[in-house]
């Protein structure tokens, strides 16, 4: 392959921001999935230790401050078993960032449904493992778990509660992935999202899938994508090599280009666990430092770990070598899993460095999401009005096309025509990648 895109930010010059932070709540849990990371408490009652309504609001306020339009994953355990969590819920969106509730389904009904939607969330998580009911139920480790899932879709749906569908790869449903995505777009979801295992929490006593089906379910996944762009998001999770099968495949696509730096532990993304602990990802189970003495800022900023992390150079053996690891640098929470090394060599790649002639293949990267909203251009208050449909972490990214837009057409005065003109453009794009943004750019003025 000749092709060798360039990147406009390199490795070392990342902006690493705080773009999504993962929350888990509560280690509290009506089911008893045999693969948790978190190790949840199955049926277990109040933990005191867990940060309190006062304490997360004050955590949102605190992560509001490195980045106002931040993606919040509100998730456990089972967030539906804290009664507080609506007003967490209304606290963070009424901060304008992009809630989503991680839940496994099977307490929804439709008072928390009409709940749900009146906080402010902008979608709910579902977790579905097999389309085949017994296999489901086995793997969370509860009876009626696919069929209380089932019927919480279809109460999102009336409604009116955006979902999206959630998968963990493990050997007994690996090969069920295509049969999931199109469910996934059968019932309406806004996305899939396909999670690959770490082997943490209860975990730690599951075999990962092989190496060879690992590659496999990232080829799958990539025949999906294709299969349903525009109609469908479609996300690998704590997979950053599936970038390097995107580019093998197609050296141009968008999919490659919404982050840099690969692995977004510590560079994008972090977690929070319910007692407050910051980590760099779920499945790096050391904590930086807790938000009940320190803040986000600071072990964000600070935290000896977070910078390790960042640190590319550091990457030992092949992923250190890889022509890939710019967009892979592979997951770091695995490496450290299988080996206590968080800069050793990804165990679960099978690739060999220089299959591409050992150069260092970087992307431009285009589509960055979390951008803070910036104005460049001058725009009327009726097309800055516009901006309020689209999701905050979005919308920095959409000022920036919209200016390009004009830019390369001289226009000098950003109206709603020009807003109106861009989005055909825009949604051929990024509408592969962002659905969501076709519900939001298209919609009239009402």
């Amino acid at each position: 392959m000749e092709t060798t895109p360039t990147l406009e930010i390199s490795p070392e010059k990342m902006d690493f921001r705080a773009y999504s932070i993962s929350w888990n709540l509560t280690k509290r849990c009506n089911l008893n999935c045999s693969h948790c990371y978190l190790d949840a408490d199955f049926r277990g009652g109040l933990k005191t230790d867990e940060l309190n309504t006062e304490e997360c609001f004050r955590v949102i306020d605190q992560i509001a401050e490195v980045n106002p339009n931040a993606f919040l994953i509100l998730t456990g355990g089972e967030p539906l078993l804290r009664p507080d969590i609506y007003e967490i819920i209304r606290y963070a969106a009424d901060r304008k960032f992009m809630v989503v509730l991680g839940t496994n389904g099977t307490m929804i009904n439709r008072v928390n449904a009409e709940k749900i939607k009146a906080a402010g969330a902008h979608g709910v998580g579902i977790s579905i493992d097999s389309m085949n009911p017994d296999k489901h139920n086995k793997f969370r480790g509860v009876d009626k778990a696919w069929e209380l899932s089932m019927d919480a879709f279809d109460i999102l749906k009336e409604v009116g509660v955006d979902f999206l569908v959630q998968m963990s790869v493990s050997d007994m449903n690996y090969k069920e992935i295509p049969e999931v995505v199109e469910f996934t777009e059968k019932i309406g979801a806004i996305a899939f999202n396909l999670y690959f295992l770490v082997c943490t929490g209860r975990g730690q006593g599951n075999t990962d899938i092989s190496n060879a089906a690992y590659e496999e379910a990232l080829k799958m996944l990539y025949e999906q994508q294709m299969k349903y762009k525009g109609r469908l998001m479609i996300n690998s999770k704590c997979a950053p090599q599936y970038k390097r099968v995107v580019y093998e495949n197609d050296p141009e696509s968008v999919y490659t280009r919404t982050y840099s730096g690969g692995c977004p532990a510590a560079t994008h993304y972090s977690r929070i666990s319910p007692e407050g602990n910051l980590t760099p990802c779920p499945f790096i189970e050391e904590s930086v430092g807790n938000l009940k003495t320190r803040t986000f800022k600071d072990l964000w900023e600070n935290a000896p770990l977070m910078k390790q992390l960042r640190d590319r150079k550091g990457l030992e053996g092949k992923c250190g070598t890889c022509e890939f690891s710019a967009m892979c640098s592979g997951c770091r929470a695995r490496a450290f899993a299988e080996t206590g090394n968080y800069m050793a060599p990804d165990p679960s790649c099978d690739y060999e460095p220089g299959k591409y002639g050992g150069k260092a293949i970087t992307l431009k990267i285009e589509d960055t999401l979390g951008l803070e909203v910036e104005f460049h251009t001058r725009w009327t208050p009726e097309a800055k009005q516009r901006l309020e449909r689209i999701p905050s972490f979005a919308r920095g990214m959409v000022v920036k096309g919209i200016e390009k837009f004009a830019a390369e057409r001289n226009i000098l005065l950003i109206d709603e025509a020009v807003v109106k003109k861009s989005r055909e453009e825009m949604i051929e794009k990024r509408g592969a990648m962002f659905p969501f943004l076709k519900k939001f750019i298209n919609s009239e003025k009402t």
